[in-house]
């Protein structure tokens, strides 16, 4: 099949993104915030779900299966372990996740920001829910500031942010539609 060429091509890509990984670690901490280590962390956290300190194929599949996807390849999962160069600590985990963030587009770096605060998936989240984490966590915002940002936002009668309209607005500034 078509799969071993593939294969072949992948591993030339993979030997420069070795070396790459091994120059960025130095500085990963360095390319965060400090609010966005800690999320990091939480993050990690909750997909190290023996809480051994390395993410394993056993955690990724757990998490996958906590988010309501049961269905996920073993080879999807081997693929996601092998970016990384060495077993996935806290340390390898952001050097991954840094290389997509700073490389990735905003609105997708968002949309699964809100996503942790949407575990149902529903694509909305409840103002004053929002309003509560946005004036306790990380850069606190104040009152005035989240209602300023609500005005912008699609809101329905229920009190439900509508996020992924929202990312929308804000990486791509306000389109009114007619």
């Amino acid at each position: 099949g078509g799969r071993a060429s593939m294969a072949s091509r992948k591993t030339k890509k993979k030997e420069g993104g070795a070396k790459r990984a091994q120059r960025a670690s130095s500085n990963v901490f360095s390319s965060f915030e400090q609010t966005q280590i800690q999320e990091f962390k939480e993050a990690f956290t909750l997909i190290d779900q023996n809480r051994d300190g390395f993410i394993d194929k056993e955690d990724l599949k757990d998490t996958y299966a906590s988010l309501g996807k049961l269905n996920v390849k073993d080879d999807e999962l081997e693929s996601m372990l092998q970016e990384a160069t060495g077993p996935i600590n806290f340390t390898m985990f952001l050097n991954l996740f840094g290389a997509k963030l700073h490389g990735s587009d905003p609105e997708e770096v968002m949309l699964n920001a809100f996503k942790m605060f949407d575990p149902n998936g529903k694509g909305h989240i409840n103002k004053d829910e929002l309003k509560r984490l946005l004036m306790t966590q990380a850069d606190k915002f104040t009152a005035e500031e989240t209602d300023q940002m609500f005005q912008s936002s699609p809101i329905d009668s229920a009190g439900n942010l509508d996020y992924k309209s929202l990312c929308y607005i804000i990486t791509h500034g306000e389109e009114k539609e007619d």
